[in-house]
């Protein structure tokens, strides 16, 4: 048998928060995150306020939780001298100010740790993930900074398949929740249940009374007709959410996305009525990438790794920032980035209301920067399209445009409303004019704006990176890379006919780990 053992140095800390922010003072893993974060901060593409891990490569977030008193993420992280997937850590008292801590969670018996999820409860956290040629792992943390886990069983509670041996479930990806006295989890994956046996998105139910026995049931979705063929259920997290569930996932053809439906307890299966993505388009290069989400009162809290759309050394993908789910009327999908973003606001720069005039481009040359907060509103209007261009040079050489079309989507055809839904786009064609950089196929979503309702934008432009919030319904986002240092532009346009922004604030964000 290979020795499996990490190469990665371990560490065992005390178990009560004195002790333990005492040994993490001048701990050796802590020196050494921070020397690799200072080394990479002179990326010019290295975001300031959104969270990067602090050494090599990144991939999914895992395990979103709240612990006495402090949110914590983990992460595929590929420590240097052990490339396997081990699971990151880093704690947070706002979700936006995180704190590296040392590696968690290595592999052995599994040979890497991926994607999972966790689960609070009152005196322990459980972390459920895959473990690659092994299966499904669990393992649990119960001290104050979640710094010391142990694994139940020592192996696979769910095993991959023997040599020969069919099973009715793939065994990949998990999440786990509790409903009365069972253990209830989900193993991603896929189905032959479209034409002709073509695969679609399924995850796999199993039960447990103790954590280390599972029962298999059955595919928890019934009446998804939304997931395209050929998506798979990555990274699924499941979490009531108003007075529905949702069901967030990971597809490796499309991205990140959401099923929405009723959870029938009686028969363990997630009705669904409702669905949305997260990445409009195909996973890469520059796009939203997997889930990681935790139950938060009648809401979700959710976070989302990015993908790249450059080479860059040392390290690659990026966190989004944290986004705040709930429902609104009708089961509206309402998405907003957590409040404690603001704390980053560094300096207002200006803005103020005026008349956007016809076809014309209007440079705001007082307001620059490629690490930015901007809120805008603009009062309904007939023009054809209203842009706000960011990161632009001064030639417009280089700039990433977000467009909005007012009344320019689908008729409403299930509410029967007589409405039309609007358009954004998020267009990085011109971002970049290097020729390492590949531009992302514009993303374009549909967003439901009334006809009396301003149009209201707040984008989030952090270096490699523009996040685009429209009226608290959307959310597009994408990954940039500016070639130009001058690259730190603002305009805006109303095509056809003029506009009233009748708000415009921009603020410099600072760095988080200042």
């Amino acid at each position: 048998m290979p020795d499996l053992r990490s190469k990665v140095p371990y560490y065992r800390f005390p178990e009560t928060l004195a002790e333990q922010e005492a040994a993490l003072d001048g701990h050796p893993m802590i020196e050494r995150l921070a020397q690799a974060r200072a080394a990479l901060a002179g990326d010019r593409h290295r975001p300031i306020y959104h969270y990067v891990n602090p050494e090599a490569m990144l991939n999914d977030p895992n395990g979103l939780c709240f612990w006495q008193g402090r949110w914590h993420l983990f992460y595929q992280a590929y420590p240097p001298e052990d490339t396997r997937q081990h699971w990151g850590h880093a704690v947070s008292d706002d979700l936006i100010r995180w704190r590296d801590l040392p590696y968690c969670i290595y592999p052995d018996p599994e040979n890497c740790c991926f994607s999972g999820a966790t689960l609070v409860e009152e005196d322990r956290v459980i972390a459920m993930y895959h473990g690659t040629q092994a299966g499904n792992m669990v393992a649990t943390s119960s001290d104050p900074l979640l710094l010391n886990w142990t694994k139940v069983t020592g192996g696979p509670v769910i095993p991959m398949a023997k040599e020969g041996e069919t099973l009715p479930y793939r065994v990949f990806d998990p999440c786990i929740w509790r409903q009365g006295d069972h253990y209830y989890a989900l193993s991603g994956g896929q189905i032959p249940n479209g034409p002709g046996d073509t695969p679609v998105a399924a995850d796999y139910l199993f039960r447990s009374v103790d954590l280390e026995r599972w029962d298999y049931l059955h595919p928890l979705t019934d009446g998804d007709r939304f997931t395209l063929l050929g998506d798979d259920g990555a990274c699924p997290y499941f979490w009531p959410i108003g007075d529905k569930h949702m069901l967030l996932f990971f597809s490796h053809m499309s991205g990140g996305q959401y099923l929405l439906g009723d959870y029938d307890t009686a028969r363990q299966k997630l009705v669904v009525t409702g669905a949305g993505k997260f990445n409009m388009g195909a996973v890469g290069p520059g796009g939203v990438h997997a889930p990681s989400a935790t139950p938060d009162g009648r809401d979700i809290v959710v976070i989302f790794n990015m993908n790249p759309g450059k080479p860059t050394a040392g390290w690659n993908q990026i966190m989004s920032l944290p986004r705040r789910l709930s429902l609104g009327a009708n089961d509206e999908l309402r998405t907003v980035p957590v409040a404690d973003v603001e704390s980053c606001r560094a300096r207002r720069l200006g803005g103020a209301p005026r008349t956007l005039p016809a076809n014309a481009e209007v440079v705001f040359d007082e307001l620059r920067g490629n690490a930015l907060e901007i809120q805008a509103t603009v009062a309904p209007s007939p023009a054809s399209m209203v842009e706000l261009n960011v990161l632009r040079s001064p030639g417009a050489q280089e700039f990433t445009r977000i467009g909005f079309y007012r009344d320019r989507g689908y008729r409403d055809n299930v509410l029967r409303k007589r409405h039309v839904e609007s358009v954004v786009t998020l267009d990085t064609s011109y971002a970049s004019t290097a020729a390492d950089v590949r531009s992302r196929p514009p993303e374009t979503a549909h967003v439901r704006v009334g006809p009396d309702e301003p149009l209201q934008l707040r984008v989030f432009v952090d270096r490699s990176i523009v996040e685009v919030f429209v009226n608290d319904k959307q959310c597009v986002a994408a990954r940039v890379y500016p070639d130009r240092a001058d690259s730190v532009g603002i305009s805006m346009r109303s095509q056809g006919t003029a506009s009233e922004l009748t708000h415009l604030d921009v603020w410099e964000m600072g760095s988080i780990y200042e």
